[in-house]
C-alpha cells in the first residue's frame, strides 16, 4: 500500500522555521522523484520546490528562493522542507508529490497545514 504521510505543520511568528517531512512506504522511493506542493485558501495549487530521485538538481518557486531548502534520505525514504524565514504569505496546506522519474506515475500526501502568523 502506497503511502505519503506528510508531518512538522504547525503555527509559527514571521520570521521563524519549520521543517516538513513526507515519509514514504510501499514504492521504491529512489525511483521517484519528489516535489513540495501548496495550496493557500482561495488560490491555485502551486509548485514550491523539486528535487530527482538521486537527490540533485533541486529547483524552487520564485517566492521561496533562498528560504526554503528540500533534501531527501534515500535511505529512510523520506523528504524533507526546511522553511526558513516565514512570511504570513507562505501559509499553505503543503503536499508533498512523488512521480516514478521515467513511468510518470504520481502519489500524493494528504497535506499538513502551515499558519504564519503573530
Amino acid at each position: 500500500q502506497v503511502q505519503l504521510v506528510e508531518s512538522g505543520g504547525g503555527l509559527v511568528q514571521p520570521g521563524g522555521s519549520l521543517r516538513l517531512s513526507c515519509a514514504a512506504s510501499g514504492f521504491t522511493f529512489s525511483d521517484y522523484h519528489m516535489s513540495w506542493y501548496r495550496q493557500a485558501p482561495g488560490k491555485e495549487h502551486g509548485l514550491v520546490a523539486h528535487i530527482t530521485n538521486r537527490g540533485d538538481n533541486p529547483n524552487y518557486a520564485d517566492s521561496v528562493k533562498g528560504r526554503f531548502t528540500i533534501s531527501r534520505d534515500n535511505v529512510k525514504n523520506t523528504v524533507y522542507l526546511q522553511m526558513d524565514s516565514l512570511k504570513p504569505d507562505d501559509t499553505a496546506v503543503y503536499y508533498c508529490k512523488a512521480e516514478h522519474w521515467r513511468w510518470g506515475t504520481m502519489w500524493w500526501g494528504q497535506g499538513t497545514q502551515v499558519t504564519v502568523s503573530s
